[in-house]
């Protein structure tokens, strides 16, 4: 027999799917620039565009403020956060080639059954991109983001998986440029690493993360600052 879903629970429901979407529409801006980075947001405007109250903006604000794309100033509201700089986007690099290439080698050195079917289903539902904006870039970001954490976690560091989880790189690293043409690579390299790992071989795992890091920092993405 199916739930029945009370009249409150209705609410609570058509309340989270609103917030949902307001979230969802507002991050696709940001993503887009079409709210141009280092702008401020206005919280009426966003209400008045979407007709709704101000209430499931602000929600939406602040969610996006622990992703990183929004800051609150005081007494001020909110901006866009601004792009990384070319210091910061390298020194996320550096952060991530200390923590990733290691976690992609104890992934290897720990693999089980499970852990080799999580990694082949998450590759198995990659999608490559469908046009040059977040919106046909969403699914490969949301991937990407899914595949590298799921790594972190398979290295059986909570702290890792934490760190990593905590910079919202594949966010700002998106957010900086869209190209259509990497989402064949990135999902190639993806594979290789998939293989590396599942074949329980641990240097051939902290290689191919090494030359997947180095790819998407010095191939893909460091010429914008050029």
């Amino acid at each position: 027999m199916a739930e029945i879903v009370e009249p409150q629970d209705r609410r609570l429901l058509r309340r989270q799917m609103l917030a949902d979407d307001v979230y969802e529409a507002i991050k696709t801006m940001l993503m887009d620039h079409v709210i141009t980075p280092g702008a401020r947001i206005s919280i009426d405007g966003l209400a008045r565009e979407f007709q709704v109250s101000s209430t499931p903006v602000r929600e939406a604000l602040a969610r996006l403020e622990s992703e990183g794309l929004a800051d609150k100033e005081p007494l001020k509201g909110y901006r866009a956060t601004p792009l990384l700089t070319l210091e910061e986007f390298d020194d996320l690099y550096r952060f991530r080639r200390l923590l990733e290439p290691w976690a992609a080698r104890r992934a290897a050195e720990l693999i089980d059954d499970d852990g080799r079917a999580r990694l082949k289903a998450e590759l198995a539902n990659a999608v490559e991109p469908t046009s040059i904006d977040y919106a046909g870039y969403k699914s490969l970001t949301a991937h990407d983001n899914r595949f590298h954490l799921l790594i972190a976690s398979l290295s059986g560091s909570e702290q890792v998986r934490l760190a990593f989880e905590r910079t919202h790189c594949h966010l700002h690293i998106f957010r900086l440029h869209y190209d259509r043409d990497i989402g064949p690579e990135v999902l190639t390299e993806h594979r290789n690493l998939v293989e590396a790992i599942c074949s329980g071989d641990p240097a051939a795992a902290e290689a191919a993360m090494n030359q997947h890091i180095e790819n998407s920092m010095s191939l893909r993405l460091r010429r914008i600052y050029d």
